[in-house]
Parts: C-alpha cells; structure tokens; sequence
C-alpha cells in the first residue's frame, strides 16, 4: 500500500547551530534533537546521559503517602496482602516486581492474576470472592482498577480496602483506600506517563524509602520495567528514559532468570534493544495470557532457578507459537470473510466475526487487517448468541467516539481513541456494521484513509559518517516520543547489486553520485527489482542501522519506502 511521506516540521538554522556548538555535534543531529524537544546544553546532557538520580520523589505523587501507611500498617497486624495485575505484559511484569519486592521483607503477600475470558479485564467480583475466602486482608492493583467502581465498592462491603495503581485515564474515581495514578486531575505527580509496572515501581520506591531497605531491592526489577515500557508503548520520554536506559542496561548484562531463559531460547543478538523486548519478548509473555493463563508468565519471571525458568520459558515459547498459528489461520479466515462482502472496495471499515474465533487473538487480526486494508477496523469472535470485538483505528481517527455514535446496538464498549473493545448479540450485527460504516463514511477525511510515514529530515547519503552514526545510536532507546530517526534521499539508484531475497525482499547497494555504496534491505519491495535493476533513480526513506556479518560491523540501511519520480 503506497505510503504518504510526511516530514516533521523543521526548525530554524539558527537554533540548530547554535546547539550544536554548544554540545559539539554536526547541525544535523541538532535537529534531531530539537524536533525532540532537547534545546540546551543541560537537555542533552540530560538526554545523552541518564541518572537514576533524576527520577522524580515518588511521595509527589497523590496518596503515595497514604498507600504507604496502610501498607505498613498491614504488615504490622500481619495481614494478608494481595497484589493484583491485569494478564498483559505491563500487568505480569508489574505483579513480578512488586510480589518479588514486598517478599524480600514480609511472608504474607500472594498474587492474582484475572482470567481474560471468565473474568475479562480488570479487578473482578469473583477475584474478591476468592480473596475473601483465602483471607487476604489487602488488595493492590496494578495497571487497573481505576474505572473499577462496582468491584472496589464490593470489595469495601466485604471489608477488604483496595489500594489502586493504574496509568489509565480516569473517570468517575473509585472509593479506594488509596489511588496512585499521576493521571488523576489533581495528582501533582510531574511525569504522567509511567507504565502499571512503572507506578509499582514507584510504590516500591517509596516504601523502600521510608523503611530504610536498600535500593537493590527495587532497581533489580529495572530490566522487568524496561519489558513493560516497551510493551505497553509509552513514551520513552522523560522518567521512562532513565528507566529504560537502565533497565535495558540490565536486560543485557544481568537479567532477571524468566527473562534470561526467554533471552537463551530466542534471542541470539549480543545487545537487546526496545525493538527485541516489542517483537520477541513481550509476545511470549503475552501468549500465556492470550491463550491460557497468564500466572504461567509471572511465574516464570519470579523463577529461583534457570532449570525452573528454563522448563517454563519453553512451555511460554510454545504457548506463543500455539498463538501464531491460531494469529495467522484466523486473519486469513478474516482477510477472506472481509473480501467477500459485496461492498467491500467501496466500504471505508472493515467488520468480520468468525464462528469461534480465539478472544485472545482478534486485537492482533484487527491489527493485522489495518495494515493490510489502512481502515477502522473491528474483529468479532461470535460464540453463543453473543459477539465480543476488538477495534483499530487509523490516522487520526476516533474510533472509540464512532462505537459511541452506535451504542443504540451496543451491549458495552470501552477503551480510547485507537482501540476499542465491545460486545453486541448476534441479532444486532448486521444494523451495528450498517451504522458503523455510516458513521465513519460520515466523519473520516480521505487523507486518513492512506498510511503515513513520518520523515525527519531529508539528507544526503554522503552525510551518513561514522561519526554521525556513533551520535545517532546514542538517541536510543527508541519508542513513542523518540522513534528511531527516519531519513529520505533522493535520487539514489542501485550501483549493479540488487536482488530478491525471500518472498517479497530486496537487498541493494545504493548510491548518490557523491556518495559511497551503502548496502541496504527493504522488507516488502520486490515489486520494485525491475525498475531498480535497470539503475533508475528513485527516492528513499530509510532508518540508518548496524550490520554485523562474520565479525565485520559496518552501517546498513533499512528501507521502508520506495518511490519513483
């Protein structure tokens, strides 16, 4: 599907030379910099180098020191303390660090992680029930609980109090015995986009802080809070920077023993990266909740021994190509349901629902589909009377407010701007597909209806030196806030090297006339080896790279638009 190249705005000459002789880098990393918000010498002294000094006071957040008493208090009548984390890879990892830490100091503490499809998401009725029964006396949730008005109302009945830490929006807040969210309107806490596992950590923090425990207690989790700001794609701005510069910094040198495992069985690169943690970690550890039970994943990330995470890593590797294939069969299943319908070139959404279709899978189809049609998309798995779906967005475009616009078909929705979950009785599918598609029909601008891919700068491929890149990798890590730079030249050709390698790849030697060659891979643009063979120009946006190959390192680029005059 033919991209639309957006460049980022750019800033004035001035500005970027004037930091780039301040910080004694070329103007062209300054702009790199200011297009990320880094201005002055102490912001990219900041940048560059992150301290975990500079993390903030976690007591500035709202009730921190209120969850803090409560929990020493429970510690010291001995009670029951529950820690409690949604089945993604932000929950498990968080319930592994905060389980892990408040077990170093206190015996009393156990785990819960909900069923995704008895329970669903979020604190559940039955999940106290449970608590009640094993006579748990404190629950904390982490990465929910924020919108779980009912259940902690519940909880309160029973006489179970519930502390709440939670990064999603909030609305009507719950009556909990304490509330860690910076996003809360009145939380003074100065970063607002820390991961579920990110405010345990903070939890943890201060708790550490107050009771004179030592700090290894708490940062030899950093590598678990890497894996969920990766996942759970946050920004990796600000707080989540240092956090994540250390955490990966102990993913490579140190990791914990799940993580280890998991790094021994995929991974064979000798420095992991965000990307690593996206493509190969955290979908191992999500597969475990997607297709069974996600205590499978916190128990291997809480594994004493690499024989025990050895043996569970293997069985959550197993889980996850269980997943793929299930992934793959049903978003053919879909692609083939969604060109069968009669309108389908002219409809602007895509809604399919298949007999059975795994619950834990259909947001990746409806992700899958996305990308391969670029429309709002809704996946439905249909099983007794009762359809329950998964939504994607494009570009821009509201999702969940277009759901709303249909709720007269609606049994619940909920979620944000470019994903959406909800469910409807198979009666209603047809007249919700109607509106739905009317209401996008109505609302959505062409232009979002063509994938865009976002450029930061223009340049020659005489420019790429070594010393240029050596700056480049310092900007890492790369993630919402601070993508991997994306760089376009134009009217580079092949110098004789370009062939097709696997089933829709291209290698090529790429040059400019005042350039070197430069080898480079584009995933997906066999459909361009003709032209590109016969050495016409063409015009290129690429992310710069390192390539190692028997022991020699050199720069590679990443192609992921091609375009002909």
């Amino acid at each position: 599907m033919e991209k639309k190249w957006v460049y980022k705005p750019k800033h004035a000459d001035e500005d970027a030379v004037s930091l780039a002789e301040s910080i004694n880098v070329d103007p062209l990393i300054a702009r790199l910099l200011l297009s990320r918000g880094v201005g002055t010498y102490d912001e990219a002294k900041t940048f560059f180098r992150p301290e975990l000094s500079l993390l903030h006071d976690p007591f500035l957040m709202k009730d921190m020191d209120k969850a803090v008493s409560i929990i020493e208090e429970a510690i010291r009548n001995q009670d029951r303390i529950l820690i409690y984390g949604d089945y993604d890879v932000d929950g498990t990892t968080a319930v592994a660090l905060l389980y892990r830490f408040f077990k170093h100091i206190y015996d009393q503490v156990g785990y819960y992680i909900p069923d995704r499809h008895s329970e669903g998401y979020g604190l559940s009725i039955q999940a106290i029930d449970w608590a009640v029964e094993q006579g748990y006396n404190l629950i904390i949730t982490l990465d929910c609980g924020i919108t779980a008005n009912e259940q902690v109302d519940y909880a309160n009945s029973k006489g179970l109090p519930v502390i709440i830490t939670d990064h999603h929006l909030p609305a009507a807040i719950p009556h909990a015995a304490a509330i860690l969210n910076p996003k809360q309107a009145d939380c003074p806490y100065p970063f607002k986009e820390l991961s579920g596992c990110g405010i345990g950590f903070k939890l943890a923090q201060a708790f550490a802080s107050r009771n004179e425990i030592d700090d290894q207690y708490v940062l030899q989790s950093l590598d678990l809070l890497a894996v969920s700001i990766a996942a759970d794609i946050v920004p990796i701005l600000g707080e989540n920077r240092i956090l994540t510069h250390f955490g990966l910094k102990k993913l490579n040198e140190n990791p914990t023993m799940g993580l280890r495992a998991i790094i021994q069985l995929c991974c064979d690169k000798k420095e992991l990266t965000i990307t690593d943690i996206v493509f190969t970690i955290a979908p191992r550890i999500n597969a475990a909740g997607r297709m069974g039970d996600a205590k499978n994943a916190v128990e291997l990330l809480l594994s004493n021994s690499m024989q025990e995470a050895e043996s569970r890593a293997q069985v959550i590797n197993e889980t996850n190509t269980d997943r793929r294939d299930v992934d793959a069969n049903i978003t053919r299943e879909a692609m083939l349901v969604a060109e069968a319908t009669a309108d389908f070139r002219s409809r602007r959404t895509t809604v399919v629902y298949g007999q059975n279709w795994h619950k834990g899978v259909i947001g990746i189809v409806a992700s899958r589909l996305v990308e391969q049609y670029y429309r709002p998309t809704i996946v439905f798995s249909h099983a007794d009377g009762l359809l329950t779906g998964s939504a994607r967005s494009v570009n821009g475009f509201d999702i969940h407010h277009a759901i709303a616009q249909c709720a007269e078909y609606v049994d619940q929705f909920g979620g944000h701007k470019y994903a959406a979950g909800l469910t409807l009785r198979e009666e209603n599918i047809k007249a919700f597909s109607k509106k739905f598609e009317e209401v996008v029909k109505s609302s959505i601008r062409d232009e979002q209806l063509v994938p865009l891919l976002e450029i930061d700068q223009s340049i020659r491929l005489k420019e790429i030196t070594p010393r240029f890149f050596r700056v480049l990798k310092q900007f890492a890590p790369f993630g919402p806030g601070n993508m991997q730079p994306v760089f376009s030249s134009k009217g580079v050709y092949s110098n004789g090297f370009v062939r097709v390698v696997g089933e829709n790849h291209l290698q090529i030697s790429v040059q400019q006339d005042d350039s070197i060659a430069f080898s480079a891979i584009a995933f997906g643009h066999a459909e361009h080896y003709p032209l590109i063979s016969k050495g016409l120009p063409f015009n290129v946006a690429y992310t710069i790279e390192e390539n190692t190959w028997r022991g020699v390192t050199s720069i590679k680029l990443n192609i992921k638009d091609i375009k002909f005059e």
